[in-house]
């Protein structure tokens, strides 16, 4: 039994943010909207830094954060009690970084990955009916060094089990069905460095969606048999899969 009380996953939701520079946000914020087909929300914050990738239908999983320095991606968690999971997860070896009122709490994992617990209210319900790719993986970025103990954390912070990939070096979590988020580690040759992050889309056509992204403003980086590499107009790494749009439930 969880630290919630029942036997259900500790993390009932989850949530991409892309991170950019705030002079450059206004741009990368534009190319995502148009090659996810979502429009923006309405920004949000005291100084307009957030806003929301909103799909036609169903519920929004992808947002935005326009920060002052770096950039890259972190993961908001949705759990009933924030301040309980943080305390596991400081158990776990996470680092506990700051906090917002009694709703969010700001955490590395044990290699360094940013990484917030929020209050969950209910949200569910990815739509892929219709779209031919979308966004839908956070990947971890994972230093040899760091492999086996960021794939013995998230499994044992998130609840949701961790099975090994098809493709060598890389493991999922296996999440929920009404999760719309995936999220993969993929182990680096690096052998030291910070846990990084990046997102990927499934694409029923990848060439195809290369084409359209360069269109928009994207460029090339490196050509892999199941995946492409990109880089937004911005600079932000992402990449193109084979992966289905429309995937088994949990994978």
């Amino acid at each position: 039994m969880g630290v919630n009380g029942t036997d259900r996953p500790l993390v009932r939701r989850a949530w991409v943010f892309l991170d950019t520079p705030r002079t450059e946000a206004d741009a990368s914020w534009r190319f995502w909207a148009h090659v996810t087909g979502t429009r923006l929300a309405p920004v949000r914050g005291e100084d307009g830094e957030f806003s929301t990738l909103l799909p036609e239908r169903g519920e929004p999983w992808v947002k935005l954060q326009a920060v002052e320095e770096g950039g890259g991606i972190h993961l908001d968690l949705d759990v009933d009690d924030v301040h309980a999971v943080a305390r596991l997860a400081e158990g776990l070896g996470a680092v506990r970084t700051g906090a917002i009122g009694d709703t969010v709490v700001l955490m590395r994992s044990p290699g360094g990955f940013p990484f917030c617990l929020t209050t969950w209210h209910g949200q569910s319900g990815q739509v892929r009916e219709g779209l031919s790719s979308v966004l839908d993986q956070a990947c971890l970025d994972v230093p040899a060094s760091r492999w086996d103990v960021e794939t013995a954390f998230w499994p044992a912070l998130t609840g949701w089990e961790l099975r090994a990939s098809d493709v060598p070096g890389f493991s999922y979590l296996v999440r929920p069905a009404d999760i719309p988020l995936r999220v993969l580690l993929q182990r680096l040759d690096d052998e030291e460095g910070p846990v990084r992050g990046h997102v990927d889309l499934a694409c029923a056509d990848r060439s195809a969606d290369v084409g359209r992204h360069v269109a928009a403003g994207a460029t090339v980086v490196q050509e892999n048999p199941f995946w492409t590499v990109m880089h937004d107009p911005v600079g932000r790494v992402y990449c193109l899969t084979d992966r289905s749009p429309h995937p088994p439930s949990g994978r």
